[in-house]
């Protein structure tokens, strides 16, 4: 075992989630557990999320410990997600954490969920290094960033609304379809045609240049809303007209998530792409983004996509304890008046970045 040893606790959402990694960044224990309760609602319920969390987030590091076949005090430092996300499901994470780290005098890191995200890929794919266009998609976000190392972003663009997983959700609960809604739509859309239904790609259009406001930022409300009418419209015979709208609201999602990071492949030069967060785990999206970025027509050098696999693409503790090691390294430790915070900053993002975009990596 190589040290020092990082214990990551995720608990931002609906999953709670103890990694433990290697000082060369080994996963040697990792569990996930998702919270099925929240299925009959259709929705997270944020309370509900953070009494699961306090009930079994005990159980949860103690198997993950089990599995790294190491106990708490062979721990050298703890990382857990600090925010964004559920208030009263980050507080479980952080007041563990923190009691811990202190009882056992180890320092601890506050993690951004989104960073977190941003290292999934990386844990299995070791050339998935900066610099890179980054699409961050999740249920409460999506972000188009510029990284050009690590702990250095440029935030290019970003929604104005809904997030690409919450479109996805909302989609899905309009279609009578189970929640989450993302592999919902995937599994349906499966079956369906998307040319019978002709959706509209918000906020992306041909005439757009770098100057314009819009030419890197997402908007999912209108595309929902698009889905209302055309559900509306089918009427009573909405039930075999599914399939055939959710491909075609999967394909709208995804040729404007594809199309605005390409806009940012041409306009940087960098060909490197790494997807994180849980939408990125859509099978129609990462065929579609290796895709047309290979048949991309600019001067980018390498091409390559790199995503986590399905496991490390939702919620999970290993990307925690992976962003945790970088922050530690930096000699970045979090004091016991850290709290957790539902808008906790994006660290080392640099706003209002569209012209600095346009430099060649």
């Amino acid at each position: 075992m190589i040290r020092p040893v990082v214990l990551g606790v995720e608990t931002s959402c609906d999953e709670t989630s103890v990694a433990v990694i290697d000082g060369a960044n080994r996963i040697l224990g990792h569990v996930i557990l998702s919270q099925d309760v929240h299925e009959v609602f259709g929705g997270v319920v944020p309370e509900l999320a953070a009494r699961a969390h306090l009930q079994k987030i005990d159980s949860v590091v103690a198997e993950a410990l089990t599995r790294a076949e190491i106990t708490l005090e062979d721990v050298d430092v703890f990382g857990v997600t600090a925010g964004p996300g559920l208030i009263g499901a980050l507080l479980v994470g952080v007041c563990w954490t923190k009691a811990t780290a202190w009882a056992l005098d180890r320092p601890w890191v506050a993690v951004h969920h989104m960073e977190g995200h941003l290292f999934g890929p990386v844990l299995e794919e070791p050339e998935a290094e900066p610099p890179f266009i980054a699409l961050l998609v999740s249920g409460g976000h999506t972000l188009l960033l510029h990284a050009t190392e690590w702990g250095e972003y440029r935030l290019l663009g970003q929604t104005r609304d809904d997030a690409a997983g919450e479109a996805f959700d909302k989609v899905a609960k309009l279609l009578g379809l189970p929640y989450p809604g993302g592999p919902a739509i995937e599994r349906v859309a499966a079956t369906g045609d998307p040319s019978r239904h002709r959706l509209p790609r918000p906020m992306l259009r041909g005439s757009q240049t770098v100057e314009d406001p819009a030419f890197y930022d997402f908007s999912f409300s209108g595309l929902k809303t698009a889905v209302v009418d055309v559900t509306r419209a089918v009427g009573e015979n909405v039930d075999e007209h599914v399939p055939h709208i959710a491909a075609a609201f999967q394909e709208a999602a995804v040729d404007v998530l594809v199309s605005k990071t390409l806009r940012a492949v041409t306009e940087t030069g960098c060909g490197r792409v790494v997807l994180g967060g849980g939408v990125s785990a859509n099978t129609r999206l990462r065929h579609e983004m290796a895709r047309r970025l290979e048949e991309l027509d600019a001067d980018t050098g390498p091409r390559q996509v790199h995503h986590a696999s399905l496991r490390l693409s939702l919620d999970n503790g290993a990307m925690i304890a992976r962003a945790a090691r970088f922050r530690f390294d930096r000699g970045e430790v979090a004091g016991l008046d850290q709290h957790a915070s539902p808008s906790l900053p994006f660290p080392g993002l640099l706003q209002g970045s569209r012209t600095a975009a346009s430099s060649r990596t």
